[in-house]
């Protein structure tokens, strides 16, 4: 999402005369930043489960729904080996597979959940030839053909898709959508203007930024 982030935060920045400050990495290696260094303003995660976990915390006072995602499948551009939306394919050993990795991201938290249920994680997990910190990992390597199948967030994905990608949907019974919501830490130094880039993000305009970027309403 930090092509998103971005464009609004340089909107906002003009607006409020002030700088804002992008940190990114994987929403599990985020979480523990926080944790650890007791530093930030907002945190925006690819799950809501973290947002809940630092609310039970203490450490998130206020949190502002700002949009919905979803996990899809991930193939070359044009589907040229056939692929289909069928998670088996992610341990049929027919093709090279990229999963993310459940510590430090967001992606593989989902991942794990998912193939869960099917009962394949662990095989899927061996046959993978790349485990990936975190959605833009599995991006850029996809990106790059060093695989055939991966699994991501379909808003991680959407600035690769002209050139690079095609997505495949799965049924939402198996991969539901997500509610994605920006915390506000209690360890904001600035939690007024915070609380204003909450209210620019959710608003009309902050929407229609985001959904350039693939993020659902």
């Amino acid at each position: 999402m930090a092509p998103a982030i971005r464009q609004l935060t340089d909107i906002f920045e003009q607006n409020e005369h002030c700088t804002v400050k992008i940190i990114r990495g994987g929403s599990g290696n985020l979480y523990r930043s926080i944790k650890i260094n007791q530093v930030g303003d907002l945190y925006l995660p690819g799950s809501e489960s973290y947002i809940e976990k630092l609310r039970a915390e203490g450490v998130i006072v206020a949190s502002q729904p700002i949009g919905v995602n979803r996990a899809v499948l991930l193939v070359a551009k044009g589907n040229p080996l056939n692929i289909s939306a069928d998670l088996n394919n992610f341990i049929n050993g027919k093709y090279r597979t990229i999963l993310g990795t459940s510590e430090s991201g967001s992606i593989g938290r989902e991942t794990r959940l998912i193939f869960s249920v099917e009962g394949i994680y662990q095989e899927a997990i061996t046959q993978a030839i790349l485990l990936a910190t975190d959605s833009k990992d599995i991006e850029q390597a996809m990106g790059a053909n060093q695989a055939d199948l991966a699994i991501n967030w379909s808003a991680a994905t959407f600035t690769a898709r002209d050139n690079q990608i095609d997505i495949l949907r799965l049924d939402d019974t198996i991969a539901p959508p997500h509610t994605l919501s920006l915390g506000l830490l209690k360890t904001s130094y600035h939690p007024a203007l915070a609380r204003r880039f909450m209210a620019w993000i959710s608003s009309k305009e902050g929407q229609v930024i985001l959904s350039r970027y693939g993020l659902e309403d």
